[in-house]
């Protein structure tokens, strides 16, 4: 389920929306620069390659790159092998790299393709937790505040567009302003 949670930045249980409604995410995030959309999604995309996933979204990618503004495409993917022992701590250092706040000095837009991942935007005095599923589209300006959590068992499949090739490199404040929000999982099983 795509979801948005605003919270307020000093007290998470301080909920001040909760709304799986496309329309009003989409107004939400706008109102601070965030772009949501929605592209359709593939059937069995886990089993497509990346190369086919790119060229079935061709279309889509052109007309959000018509500028030429983004130089590398590419997708990132992870799914659970509980057949590979190394699972878990293969999971736990991926979910680990972006949990704590950080920023990028372009902006982070990201098409998921399937599965999910919830970015957490730091916006003034407010959180915006925003769980992103298969056919959401998500771009966060440069310079925003936020951290990124794929939750216990990721799995996801998404497009990535970088000006530069380090585009994806995050610029840590050391706040631990993540610690005090609810996590991907917690968030997908509230009331």
């Amino acid at each position: 389920m795509t979801l948005l949670q605003v919270m307020a930045a000093g007290d998470a249980a301080d909920v001040r929306v909760r709304t799986s409604d496309d329309e009003v995410i989409g107004t939400e995030l706008a109102k601070h620069g965030v772009t949501f959309g929605r592209w359709p999604v593939v059937e069995n995309a886990a089993s497509a390659s990346s190369e086919d996933l790119l060229a079935h979204y061709a279309t889509n990618v052109a007309e959000l790159n018509g500028s030429g503004r983004y130089k590398h495409i590419d997708i990132a993917r992870i799914h659970p092998d509980d057949a590979d022992p190394k699972w878990p701590e293969i999971a736990a250092g991926a979910r680990g790299k972006f949990l704590d706040e950080h920023r990028h000095a372009e902006d982070e837009v990201r098409f998921f393709a399937a599965g999910r991942g919830c970015f957490y935007l730091h916006l003034g005095e407010e959180v915006f937790a925003v769980v992103c599923e298969g056919g959401d589209l998500l771009s966060v300006p440069a310079g925003t505040l936020h951290w990124f959590d794929m939750g216990q068992r990721p799995d996801f499949i998404a497009i990535r567009f970088f000006e530069e090739a380090d585009g994806w490199v995050g610029d840590f404040t050391g706040d631990k302003i993540s610690a005090g929000f609810p996590t991907l999982d917690e968030l997908l099983t509230a009331p």
